[in-house]
């Protein structure tokens, strides 16, 4: 080959080569950043989504429970004095009002009894009134015995001073003037004696044993009238007679349970709740019921609930007092307690499948201008669709019920349309 020729063709093989060389570097530095605008538009790709206004909705029918009628108090009737069944005036099952007969026992014992202490009550009384008086006089004749003994000793006194004086003249004997003063003494000791025997009349109550004759016997007229009182068998309450195993002529001992009562005004609403059910109502002053088979609810005053489970029957006792003045509830009788109200059926509410699981926690997200919240919420009861939200999100903000599943929180999103 022509030296000049290869020179030629090697100089244009090079240069080829570098074309070929800065193209592919060319290429190489431009292909790099016509690459980048799609990435950085999948990153910055704004997710849609749908969103609903949360709402209270109903999610279900009020809680109820099974309850007994029952009257509020169970009293015996006992008579409390024996005797001899006079006259019965009411009959079993028949209402009676408190303060009402139901029947009396033979008062004729007590009236003799009564009679013979009025008897005595008047003999006392005539007795005392005597020894009072003779009292009085026995202590007026002791005053005035004591009164001229006072008297014949001033008397007495004077005579034997006008003796001393005699004697001393030389008028009297020595031996008149001892007698004169053997008597003075002699009356000063009869003075002392006649005081003491005031005194002692004074100080002792002679009338004491009349007095404790009047008192017995007063007592016994106080009794007889109380033993005739409880010769009427009266109800202690107002109620329904459901035991009186009576009959006129029987002769009852004193504390025989001669009827049993039962007091229907108010009555008793009585139930067992579970542990979940009575903290349904606890802390509340009242619920409603109604009878099955009536479509009417009556509001009952929470009168006991128990703070600690039975034993026995592992539940916690309820009471209900209601009025009953119209005596319709009566024992026996099966009533349904409202352990919610309607009102508290209307809960917050959002839609079952709005709800992400997260192992054993529960969140939904909400719309908060264009980004979205995370919310973790504790779910109660479900009906269908609907979940009541217990908390974590409020009536009104804006629920996101479709995409939630791929949002993170504080994510930017923009809605359907």
């Amino acid at each position: 080959m022509n030296p000049t020729v290869a020179k030629t063709m090697k100089h244009s093989t090079k240069v080829v080569g570098a074309v070929i060389i800065s193209s592919a570097l060319l290429a190489g530095c431009t292909s790099q950043p016509a690459a980048q605008p799609q990435t950085n538009a999948a990153e910055t790709q704004i997710k849609t989504i749908k969103v609903a206004k949360i709402e209270k909705k109903k999610i279900g029918e009020p809680l109820e429970q099974v309850a007994d009628v029952s009257s509020s108090i169970t009293l015996d009737v006992i008579n409390k004095v024996g005797g001899d069944v006079q006259e019965i005036l009411k009959k079993r099952g028949d209402m009676v009002e408190k303060g009402e007969v139901i029947f009396r026992i033979d008062p004729t014992d007590v009236l003799l009894q009564k009679e013979k202490a009025q008897v005595s009550l008047t003999g006392s009384r005539e007795q005392l009134a005597k020894s009072k008086q003779d009292l009085v006089n026995s202590r007026q004749d002791m005053q005035n015995g004591i009164a001229k003994l006072e008297t014949s000793i001033k008397d007495t006194e004077k005579n034997y001073n006008k003796m001393r004086n005699d004697y001393d003249l030389g008028l009297v004997t020595k031996n008149q003037v001892e007698q004169m003063e053997d008597q003075l003494k002699n009356l000063r000791l009869e003075l002392d004696s006649a005081k003491a025997k005031l005194k002692t009349l004074d100080s002792t109550n002679s009338l004491s044993q009349v007095e404790q004759v009047l008192q017995s016997s007063d007592l016994s007229i106080r009794e007889a009238d109380r033993t005739l009182a409880n010769m009427e068998v009266k109800a202690p309450v107002s109620g329904v007679l459901t035991d009186l195993p009576i009959e006129v002529g029987m002769t009852l001992q004193g504390g025989f349970r001669a009827a049993q009562l039962q007091q229907l005004d108010p009555i008793k609403i009585k139930a067992e709740l579970t542990e979940d059910a009575a903290k349904l109502i606890r802390g509340k002053q009242e619920l409603s019921f109604y009878v099955p088979g009536s479509v009417d609810k009556q509001k009952a005053k929470v009168s006991y609930l128990a703070d600690v489970m039975s034993a026995q029957s592992k539940s916690y006792a309820l009471e209900l007092e209601v009025p009953n003045a119209d005596r319709k509830l009566k024992p026996g009788m099966k009533a349904q307690i409202l352990l919610t109200e309607e009102n508290d059926q209307v809960v917050i509410t959002v839609p079952t499948l709005s709800v992400v699981r997260e192992g054993g926690d529960t969140f939904v997200f909400v719309l908060s201008g264009e980004t979205v919240e995370k919310r973790k919420v504790q779910l109660g009861r479900l009906n269908e669709t609907d979940q009541e939200v217990l908390s974590g999100v409020k009536e009104g903000e804006q629920l996101v019920i479709s995409g939630q599943n791929q949002l993170k929180d504080k994510e930017k999103v923009q809605l359907a349309k």
